[in-house]
């Protein structure tokens, strides 16, 4: 045998190892299930449906989850959360139903306790219901937003210094997009985790996704942190941020998944706990903006 062969062999093995596909997320354990929605009285450990003054006509509602640990006399952090448009899938198995009830993140993120977690609707005032894809009326959809806010921290105990908005894909482009849409909702937040697209890195089908409009409302966020995640790169979204002059506190990561999917923060992984420490750190120390 030539003196080379074993070497090319070892070669021709390590290239195959690099060139692997990723794991696929969906092959991975789960150690969290989201509660289901249900028509009850809130409660802790309870996630129910609860409807608006003024839509009660409509079947526009949201998702409210009392943490296991809630009690009626102390004050919670709040994490509101939009969710992806309905009607997507791939070949990996991912899938998005694009209703309120299929939010994750905010429950991953906190495990279910010492936080208040609000699942929101995209409001379409013409048909009376939530969205299924894109924003139905986004200022409408951002008033809802406001109008819970003020509920959840009012009889709740949600602490309006600690109220948080995060988002997957849709929801994640609707951190900005809905979340910096005027100076008002603007100052609702703490701090944002947008996971899996970023507001303005993409022209999308609506008029205003371009990244000049996206800038405007942008430089509605000032100095406040925002913690960027998306299947494997962030390269997109760092160098729209680079090239802007907002002085927003941004921390990135980029999971080694190929999923577009936020079933990741129901897996015991390295990603999920550096997005946990990072939430964890923001509430006990960041000060308000």
């Amino acid at each position: 045998m030539s003196p080379l062969k074993p070497l090319l062999i070892l070669l021709c093995f390590t290239f195959k190892l690099q060139a692997a596909d990723p794991v696929n997320l969906n092959d991975l354990p789960s150690d969290l299930k989201v509660p289901a929605v249900t028509h009850e009285a809130p409660a802790p450990g309870k996630r129910v449906w609860q409807t608006n003054a003024g839509f009660e006509k409509t079947e526009i509602a949201h998702a409210l989850y009392l943490p296991s640990d809630w009690q009626a006399d102390r004050k919670y952090p709040v994490i509101m959360e939009y969710p992806g448009n309905g009607g997507y899938s791939n070949a990996l198995g991912d899938r998005s139903r694009g209703r309120v009830q299929d939010c994750k993140l905010g429950y991953g993120l906190s495990e279910g306790k010492g936080m208040i977690w609000v699942s929101l609707p995209f409001v379409d005032p013409k048909t009376g219901q939530h969205a299924i894809k894109w924003w139905g009326d986004p200022d409408a959809t951002a008033a809802y937003c406001k109008q819970t806010a003020a509920r959840i921290c009012t009889e709740y105990g949600g602490d309006p210094e600690n109220v948080f908005l995060t988002g997957f894909s849709r929801g994640a482009i609707a951190c900005n997009y809905i979340g910096l849409r005027d100076a008002e909702i603007a100052a609702l937040w703490k701090a944002m985790l947008p996971h899996s697209h970023y507001d303005g890195v993409r022209k999308w089908n609506y008029s205003d996704s371009d990244a000049a409009s996206a800038r405007k409302r942008l430089a509605r966020w000032g100095t406040r942190p925002q913690f960027i995640s998306h299947e494997l790169s962030t390269r997109q979204t760092e160098a729209f941020l680079k090239d802007d002059q907002t002085k927003g506190q941004f921390t990135f990561m980029a999971l080694p998944y190929p999923n577009h999917s936020d079933e990741w923060v129901l897996k015991d992984i390295p990603e999920r706990t550096r997005a946990r420490n990072w939430l964890k750190k923001i509430v006990q120390n960041h000060p308000p903006n």
